[in-house]
């Protein structure tokens, strides 16, 4: 990868605000620096939105919401369908785009726009099959007609981790149903999400429809347009500290919201599991995007029998794992996205550290430039570690033991998250006991990744509300109305 070829792709981004179907300087004028976190080295510099800026993109798409509404469905997933195509189209300048803002691997960033993309088709197709019913009442004295129709403007609040993935997650469905949308990206990482509504426009979607407003003052600008009346929905992926804290500031608006927060996901290996399986799985689920990712799997509960040959399988695979810039070739493992991120990985395996674990591979930060963490194995990890506790986000796998299948079950529900969690077992019987007894939104029963365009993707407890993806995907932007008619 050549500096010429990156330079190229970060001059296609556009640096304004995208607002009304135009690209715009921020109302004061203050910008933001996007950085390299291999490098800290600036990448651009672009527009950051202010309270007036939300709130201009608010009327933007609540002017616009009525027209887009009444577009024949038919018409909505034909945009949505010519936007997969031109992002599949720019799939490697997008991947680049995520490695550089990011972090991530290439192949890494390759996996997520084939994912992403993967959104505007499924939801392209959803939009024409929007239905209702209509019946008899019981007492044959009237007609049921039961319709769904757009809730309205939405705000779209992404991460920074999948910055192409967790967009085109959100704004596909509200698309979709016929929502308008505002969308607030991550300050790390608002360049692909700007690339996206560069497409998104390029593929016919009217101005006004999609608004972009990156943003170095996240609270300043989201809170206003949160209590705004015009707004109708709110969907935020992120921690739960700050999903908690929306959701208060949506209650006097009774807005509709979908919360994907939190993880804290048991990965279990039974005794009988295929251990190569479950090794595969493990790599997959622990140091996929670095480790940071929600659906990572946090604590390895694995039995007893098995523990010694299952840590000394996976420190083998980590130990040779080759850590750098993620453009480079064969690199599995880049930066964390900041030196908080960094400092908070390092503590956590300290802590479980001075607390008796025993480090098999990894444990410190890599010397040099950029928030490296070398991948890290942990075993003997004491109940009262930190770890076990708060997310990681980092590419640490932490071992502990059990000895029975109900104490393997009650050490993966010891937690106030249920966003997703993982078993490996050849039993087909224990499988089926794994479903009902895991407290969990989604399941991974001997697979390392379950993350699919077609499934509804969220969790139970602390980890959220509503879902994304699949067929119940969209119906978190529609609202149901009930007529009833003569006989």
């Amino acid at each position: 990868m050549t500096a010429d070829h990156e330079n190229a792709v970060l001059k296609a981004v556009p640096e304004g605000l995208f607002i009304g179907g135009q690209w715009r300087s921020a109302s004061d004028g203050a910008t933001l620096d996007v950085t390299d976190p291999a490098t800290g080295d600036t990448l651009r510099t672009i527009a950051s939105a202010g309270a007036a800026d939300g709130i201009a993109a608010l009327d933007a798409a609540h002017e616009a919401f009525p027209a887009w509404a009444a577009t024949p469905a038919r018409d909505r997933g034909e945009i949505l369908r010519r936007a997969f195509d031109l992002v599949t189209e720019r799939a490697d300048d997008l991947a680049l785009l995520m490695t550089l803002e990011m972090g991530k691997p290439l192949s890494g960033s390759q996996g997520e726009v084939t994912y992403g993309a993967e959104f505007l088709r499924w939801f392209s197709e959803e939009a024409a099959r929007i239905s209702g019913r209509y019946g008899a009442n019981p007492e044959g004295t009237g007609r049921t007609i039961v319709s769904q129709h757009p809730v309205g403007p939405c705000f779209l609040i992404t991460p920074w981790n999948f910055p192409l993935a967790m967009a085109t997650r959100k704004i596909a469905p509200a698309l979709a149903a016929g929502c308008t949308v505002v969308v607030k990206p991550a300050s790390s990482t608002p360049l692909t999400t700007m690339m996206v509504a560069s497409l998104l426009e390029e593929a016919g979607v009217p101005a006004g429809v999609v608004n972009v407003i990156p943003s170095a003052h996240s609270s300043e600008v989201s809170e206003p347009i949160v209590r705004d009346p015009r707004l109708r929905k709110l969907s935020f992926t992120g921690s739960t500290a700050v999903g908690a804290s929306l959701l208060e500031q949506s209650a006097p608006g009774i807005l509709r919201t979908s919360m994907e927060l939190g993880g804290n996901a048991p990965f279990v290996v039974f005794e009988d599991a295929d251990l190569d399986a479950a090794v595969d799985g493990a790599i997959q689920a622990k140091f996929r995007n670095i480790g940071q990712a929600c659906t990572a799997a946090n604590r390895f509960i694995v039995h007893r029998d098995v523990a010694d040959d299952f840590a000394r399988r996976v420190t083998e695979r980590v130990a040779s794992m080759q850590v750098g810039r993620g453009t480079e070739q064969d690199v599995e493992i880049g930066p964390l996205i900041d030196a908080d991120a960094l400092e908070k990985v390092s503590r956590l395996v300290d802590d479980a550290v001075a607390k008796g674990a025993t480090l098999l591979a990894g444990g410190a930060a890599v010397d040099g430039d950029g928030a490296f963490y070398a991948p890290t194995v942990l075993t003997d990890v004491p109940d009262d570690a930190d770890l076990l506790e708060e997310e990681i986000f980092g590419p640490v796998l932490a071992i502990q033991t059990f000895t029975s299948e109900e104490e393997a079950v009650a050490m993966a529900n010891d937690t106030q998250f249920g966003l997703v969690a993982y078993a490996y077992t050849e039993s087909l019987a224990r499988g089926q006991r794994m479903i009902d007894a895991l407290e969990t939104g989604m399941l991974g029963l001997n697979m390392g990744v379950i993350s699919n365009a077609s499934a509804p993707f969220g969790g139970v407890k602390m980890s959220g509300l509503g879902r994304e993806g699949g067929a119940e995907g969209i119906h978190e932007y529609l609202q149901t109305k009930y007529t009833m008619t003569p006989a």
